[in-house]
């Protein structure tokens, strides 16, 4: 797994921003699935596929914002530290999660894994059960004329 945790540095955010917009207008007046890129400094062209230069605008787009970005395959594996940063929760309550059932897991050794489809899908029912209650405080609100309007 690859990851780039340090935030950009203010000129490369300044190079991203500012080849941000010509590259988006160039690669979506392509509509073949391949595109051939040429390297001006080593006069070499290369066939990129489409979604490889739809992500390389989403990486230009995240460092122009001063994001820092993480790259994981999806079929990745993934330890209780890595699962805690993406969830931004601490590695012990994630480990509590694990073993009360609400996150599958597998052991190697004496590591746990946790697959990066079942950290996300959790992330998700997490952030719908959260949306839904969310919902239902507002309504209460307004039903009671809290002042919410």
């Amino acid at each position: 797994m690859e990851a780039i945790l340090e935030k950009p540095s203010l000129r490369d955010q300044k190079v991203a921003g500012a080849s941000l917009a010509p590259f988006a207008q160039a690669i979506k007046k392509r509509r073949s699935e391949a595109v051939t890129i040429r390297l001006q400094e080593s006069e070499v062209a290369i066939a990129i596929p489409r979604k490889a230069l739809e992500l390389l605008e989403f990486i230009l787009s995240s460092m122009a914002q001063g994001k820092a970005l993480s790259l994981i395959p999806s079929d990745s594996e993934l330890s209780t530290q890595q699962a805690a940063d993406m969830l931004n929760v601490s590695r012990p309550h994630l480990v509590k999660l694990v073993e009360h059932g609400a996150l599958p897991f597998k052991k190697v050794g004496s590591h746990r894994r946790i697959q990066l489809a079942d950290l996300l899908a959790y992330e998700a029912r997490q952030a719908a059960h959260q949306a839904q209650h969310l919902h239902f405080l507002a309504q209460q609100a307004q039903e009671l004329n809290l002042g919410y309007e």
